[in-house]
């Protein structure tokens, strides 16, 4: 038995914050912001819009495209890094919302990479016969530990939510391999400060990045036994399109494969790969048994790679 995806859904909050808006901000210009990072825009969410809200959104519509009910779900697990409270967790939160007295809830916490760790969690409940739905969310609102005032990091951020409801596919489809790693080492290098904002040392987090992110998909590919003429679809962590297009070129894939989302969502941590997943799906550029290669890097620091063949 093997474990993939029966549903997805998303959650994007509706203001749409501009680099034209941020030019009014800090000391940048719209330029400079697509130049370095392909970013054009990004969405923030309320005030009283919360991570649990957009999970639930995502999670609903997720469920609802899979087909099933609340009921039918085992399992919930949120990749997040913006919860509200450490305790209760936002997938109990939202477990209550949902109407999933049937599920059990946690929270992980792996950042950008925190959905792959996701999936790969799932598929070891699907795979091993334990539990048979397992609906898994990316959200976070990075709005709230932005520092608005350094445009080091302002420009890079945005909020929203992603999920992928899982369950047991037919011979040949879902999870064909994973690649799962920390570097504790690094985790000076992107982490809160002392005034709960996000804090980074691009220099270092890009130089990280580029080689893990290259690194990880190779072996996924080895593991799967895939050759890069055999991927259908490169969905990378939309942190910086110049980090996407080098890991791109290091496994030798055309342009036309390679999933972008980063010009209109900007930097969503844990709901990055999942928005651009969906948004993969809905714009009609994945099809059934086709084989997608997902991975990304995150705080911690952290990667994540996974190569799927899509269907039920």
């Amino acid at each position: 038995m093997n474990a993939g995806i029966l549903g997805l859904g998303k959650y994007i909050p509706e203001r749409i914050l501009t680099n034209f808006d941020l030019e009014k901000m800090v000391d940048t210009n719209d330029e400079w912001i697509r130049t370095r990072t392909g970013i054009e825009e990004r969405r923030i969410a309320r005030d009283d819009e919360y991570t649990h809200d957009m999970a639930y959104e995502a999670g609903k519509k997720a469920i609802e495209n899979a087909g099933l009910t609340p009921d039918d779900i085992d399992l919930i697990i949120v990749a997040t890094v913006t919860q509200e409270a450490t305790f209760p967790s936002v997938a109990n939160i939202i477990q209550d919302r949902l109407g999933a007295s049937k599920a059990a809830g946690m929270d992980m916490e792996a950042a950008c990479s925190g959905f792959t760790f996701g999936m790969v969690t799932a598929a070891q409940f699907i795979q091993t016969g334990a539990y048979k739905n397992v609906l898994i969310v990316g959200a976070d609102k990075l709005s709230k530990i932005t520092n608005w005032e350094d445009r080091s990091t302002a420009v890079l951020f945005g909020d929203g939510a992603g999920a992928v409801v899982m369950g047991p596919v037919s011979d040949g489809r879902g999870l064909l391999s994973f690649d799962l790693g920390s570097d504790g080492s690094g985790g000076k290098y992107l982490n809160l400060d002392e005034n709960k904002h996000l804090a980074m040392n691009g220099r270092e987090v890009f130089r990280f990045a580029v080689r893990q992110m290259g690194e990880a998909a190779v072996r996924v590919m080895e593991k799967a036994k895939l050759s890069q003429d055999e991927i259908d679809l490169l969905i990378p962590h939309q942190a910086n399109i110049r980090i996407m297009e080098a890991s791109r070129e290091r496994l030798g894939l055309p342009e036309e494969k390679l999933m972008k989302t980063v010009h209109k969502y900007g930097n969503t941590s844990s709901s990055s790969i999942a928005l651009a997943l969906v948004d993969a799906v809905e714009e009609g550029r994945v099809k059934d048994d086709d084989a997608l290669l997902l991975v990304g890097f995150g705080a911690g620091l952290t990667w994540g790679a996974l190569v799927l063949r899509y269907g039920k």
